[in-house]
């Protein structure tokens, strides 16, 4: 027996090579392991199935009556049977029915022995042992260059070097090198002298430095000593990386023998998939399922001529073109191996991308067997060569330190991390790190920069680099800014959202943004905000529009009502905390949206019924139960939008008639148990949400709203639904599920637009087969119990699964 630790080897180095293994190779493997399979089924129904089995074949009626007679007279002793007479009209052949061969089991044994090996041609015999060799022939020579001497022994120690090059803390920890250097005092010297003269610094250095020493935390700046040592230790492992670097490259760099051994076993593997191709193919009609034999041993059998049947020949058949197809694949993979191989030269390789990218301009080109073995790692992954370059490099510590900045936050990597906000601008969130990094400033194309939990940020005078940059959202940071940084804010800055913890965290600067457009707060205020002297400064945001206040105010700061001959969105989210003295908003006559949400609300404010220009109120999460002031609304001519969601409304009243501009309104998440039919007399409403209420009826007149393209009334005690309800033809959202429903009225097919029914939840036997004439309603777009989907006629279910 073999021992198990004689394959040790090979479980152990196959971990470690995949770093070798392009994704061609990686895919061959696999057809490989298909191709065996075949191989393996194959020939495991060779031997465990019987192969072959024949009977005597009558070729003439008096040939077939004389071999009977023969073997009766033969086999069992006994005079045959004189033949038929035919008549007149029958023809000479005579219809066998039940003929007795008299044949004994071992004959038949024999005979299909004789066949097999005389009859059956060679393909279809010996077809799974040649997809066997073949397959093994290919793992062969996809592996032998790992295995080759002249090849293996340079693959293992470049491994092991790329190994210990790319887990190597030495760039990670440059920077903890230089803090356990300098002394607390003299390293807030240095930071004051750096800020100073960042715009004039020449190399990035001073400005690095200056800001991560800043950015560290106390507790890593008491234990400087330690760090140092550790940072000390890992650069001399780092120099003695250098050394094995330097001394494998003159090695490997002096021929190409790996190039050419992966050269030779790819272009056996081509040629050997064009012989495969070229004979199986001829020879797969081959396998037949009914096989003639002719075995002169009719002194033994009493036959000559015998029919078989191979057993295998239609499951073989199948294997073969299987096989022909994944050989197929394989080859062409090879084939596109041998054009990668051969379109630009593989011995040589350029770092010239990594010296664009770190600014080392010392990292010298490779040649032969070493630039081959770095082409591969870049299939695998570019990262590994990218950081192995590093090695090959005699840069400075600075350099060092350096590039581990450029390679942690390359351009690249933050292009990866790029995303579209919320206002549709491309926006770059930065989290959780120890400094705001130069290479942010090369981005050209960043619109919104979002930074958040960093400390210690200080934006440099290159922020004017980002000429398209709009938005800025600084979440728990402390920030400085230089002097220039300020001056390209101020022109060009239009939003703002600063979150905090502390007061302090609030940007002094902030308040001279002139151009600032959007100001969103998210923090903890004093409840007496408008003492604050820190907000008093907003009157000079003259550009001011949108501002935003999420935090626990009682009154609207008069820093607020300064800037409302110019606010047009005022937005304040209280989380709780009871807003009282609202006459203020009486002064903001320009405001066209107004959100007062979670505020402790009781009544709607009367001074709201003075903003002539609102256009949308919200007053979501409040204390809401009576509505009645809602009269006063018919004076705001322009307003259209209303949300009284997520209140304790009981009723709405008919007053609510007379608010005709309506187009939109929300009374979700209250307690509504009756709808007065005075509500649909505003007939301009195109959005109606009424879900999560405790309706039980829905008046007739609500065919009057011509207009209504949403309608919800979910998780209500709806019973039925008014047919004049299916006169609203422009209808395009319909949500009636989690309610007492039985029936869907067919008229349901004249929503002719309708395009998202929700029903679910309700107690439907049957879907009305009307809904086939909403052309527009889609399986994606109906929301129902899949049971109750299949009520539907198969053509109608057809046509919504059909996009």
């Amino acid at each position: 027996m073999i021992p198990v630790t004689e394959f040790r080897q090979f479980s152990e180095q196959q971990p470690a090579f995949r770093v070798l293994k392009p994704w061609w190779d990686v895919f061959t493997d696999y057809l490989s392991v298909a191709m065996l399979m075949i191989g393996v089924f194959g020939c495991t129904l060779q031997v465990m199935q019987d192969k072959i089995i024949c009977l005597p074949k009558r070729v003439q009626p008096s040939q077939n009556h004389s071999s009977v007679s023969n073997v009766s007279q033969a086999v069992a002793g006994t005079t045959p049977l004189p033949p038929p007479k035919p008549s007149a009209t029958s023809p000479v052949t005579v219809e066998m029915k039940g003929l007795k061969t008299d044949l004994d089991l071992q004959q038949y044994s024999f005979i299909n022995q004789m066949c097999y090996e005389r009859a059956l041609h060679w393909y279809a015999k010996y077809f799974p042992y040649l997809v066997l060799i073949h397959t093994l022939v290919f793992m062969l020579c996809s592996n032998f260059w790992f295995k080759f001497p002249g090849s293996s022994s340079k693959i293992e120690h470049f491994i092991s070097i790329l190994g210990k090059c790319f887990d190597s803390p030495w760039t990670t920890r440059a920077l903890s090198e230089v803090s356990g250097e300098d002394s607390e005092e003299k390293d807030n010297r240095k930071n004051n002298m750096s800020r100073s003269n960042t715009v004039q610094s020449g190399p990035e250095g001073s400005l690095v430095n200056s800001q991560s020493l800043k950015s560290i935390p106390e507790k890593f700046v008491v234990d400087k000593s330690t760090a140092g040592a550790l940072d000390k230790k890992e650069g001399e492992q780092a120099k003695a990386l250098f050394e094995k670097v330097k001394k494998f490259r003159l090695h490997v760099e002096e021929g190409d023998i790996l190039y050419a051994m992966y050269v030779r076993q790819t272009v056996l593997k081509v040629i050997k998939f064009l012989i495969i191709i070229a004979y199986n193919s001829a020879l797969v009609s081959k396998v037949q399922f009914t096989v003639d034999c002719n075995v002169d041993i009719q002194d033994m059998t009493g036959y000559k001529n015998f029919s078989c049947n191979h057993t295998m020949a239609h499951l073989f058949s199948k294997l073969s073109f299987c096989y022909l197809c994944f050989v197929s694949i394989y080859g062409l993979t090879c084939l596109y191996t041998l054009y990668w191989l051969f379109y630009r030269s593989l011995r040589e390789y350029s770092f010239e991308y990594v010296r664009q990218e770190t600014g080392i301009d010392d990292i010298p080109d490779v040649k032969n067997d070493f630039a081959f073995m770095l082409h591969m790692i870049d299939q695998y992954d570019p990262l590994y060569s990218k950081r192995f370059a590093v090695f090959l490099s005699e840069v400075s510590e600075n350099k060092l330190k350096q590039l581990n900045l450029n390679n942690e936050w390359t351009p690249d990597k933050l292009r990866q991390k790029l995303q579209t906000n919320a206002h549709n601008r491309l926006e770059l969130p930065l989290i959780m790190l120890s400094g705001l990094p130069d290479t942010v400033f090369e981005i050209t194309e960043l619109q919104s920069l979002k930074l958040e939990i960093i400390k210690n940020v200080m934006i440099p005078a290159t922020i004017a680099q980002l000429d398209n940059l709009q938005e800025l959202s600084l979440h728990q940071c402390s920030v400085k800014i230089h002097s220039a940084a300020l001056s390209f804010l101020k022109e060009n800055l239009k939003v703002l959202s600063v979150k905090f913890d502390d007061m302090r965290e609030l940007p002094p600067w902030m308040y001279g943004l002139r151009n600032l457009e959007e100001l969103y707060l998210v923090g903890s205020l004093s409840h007496d905000i408008s003492k604050n002297v820190t907000l008093e400064s907003l009157r000079d945001l003259k550009s001011l529009k949108i501002l935003s206040i999420k935090s626990n105010v009682s009154k609207i700061p008069q820093a607020v009502v300064d800037v409302s001959s110019h606010l047009q969105k005022m937005c304040i989210h209280n989380d709780g905390t009871k807003l009282v003295m609202l006459n203020n908003l009486k002064k903001m006559t320009n405001l066209t949206e107004l959100e007062l949400v979670h505020c402790d609300l009781e009544r709607i404010p009367h001074a709201v019924f003075s903003l002539l220009s609102l256009q949308e109120l919200d007053l979501k999460e409040n204390n809401l139960k009576s509505i009645e002031e809602i009269v006063s609304f018919q004076h705001l001519r322009k307003l259209t939008v209303l949300k009284l969601w997520h209140n304790s409304i009981t009723y709405i009243p008919e007053h609510i008639k007379k608010l005709t501009s309506l187009e939109r309104l929300s009374f979700s998440h209250n307690k509504i148990e009756v709808l007065p039919s005075h509500l649909f007399l505003c007939n301009k409403i195109r959005y109606l949400d009424l879900s999560y209420n405790d309706i039980r009826f829905i008046p007739p007149e609500i065919g009057v709203l011509q207009s209504l393209q949403y309608f919800s009334i979910t998780c209500n005690k709806v019973e039925s639904l008014p047919d004049e309800l299916y006169f609203c033809k422009k209808l395009k959202t319909l949500k009636i599920g989690k309610n007492s429903l039985s029936i869907l009225s067919p008229k349901i097919g004249n929503l002719l637009f309708l395009s998202y029914l929700d029903v679910k939840g309700n107690h439907f036997e049957i879907l009305p087969p009307e809904l086939g004439d909403c052309r527009a309603l889609k399986r994606t777009g109906l929301v129902v119990e899949d049971a109750l989907f299949e009520t539907l006629p198969s053509d109608i279910r057809e046509q919504m699964k059909t996009e």
